[in-house]
């Protein structure tokens, strides 16, 4: 039978959550943004999410993260949030569960609704992940297309597409 020996052995630094070669420390989660994304005012609604740099088509760019909850409760605070702030960051990841991610700070959670946008949401594993439809420029605002919210088409889009179906 062979000897396993250990794989090479990477120096740590105890005065940093790096180790060597720029991986994550052991237990620090790695950063879900593959490309800078910033946070701005919108000229669609409130602050946006805006490519940091140049992303090519059908790329990752990163994923939105948060606080998993049951269904109902999703809805409970989406029903607050519209009363209080206005503003809901919250997507379904199945039939029973929902991300909250009011309190990220993932920059993508600012992402606007757009009836012609640049990026597609995919919920994959639990995880909402945002990949991009076509190259987008630096400082271009990053959009998705909602589809079904809790609104149920009564709140007036405002992405001001070509097209635009007018509703959410």
């Amino acid at each position: 039978m062979p000897t396993l020996r250990p794989a090479a052995t990477i120096a740590v630094s105890t005065t940093s959550t790096e180790v060597a070669g720029d991986l994550p420390a052991r237990g620090v989660p790695a950063d879900p943004q593959k490309f800078k994304v910033t946070v701005g005012p919108s000229a669609i609604d409130g602050q946006g999410a805006f490519a940091g740099e140049p992303i090519p088509a059908r790329r990752k760019i990163g994923e939105m993260r948060g606080e998993f909850v049951d269904l109902a409760e999703a809805r409970r605070r989406a029903r607050l949030a519209e009363n209080t702030s206005g503003r809901i960051f919250m997507v379904a990841i199945s039939d029973k569960r929902a991300v909250d991610a009011t309190a990220s700070t993932d920059p993508l959670r600012f992402a606007n609704h757009s009836c012609q946008p640049n990026m597609v949401l995919k919920v994959q594993q639990g995880r909402v992940a945002f990949y991009a439809l076509r190259d987008i420029d630096a400082g271009e605002e990053l959009t998705a297309r909602y589809g079904e919210t809790h609104h149920a088409g009564r709140l007036t889009c405002r992405c001001g597409a070509p097209g635009c179906q007018g509703r959410l």
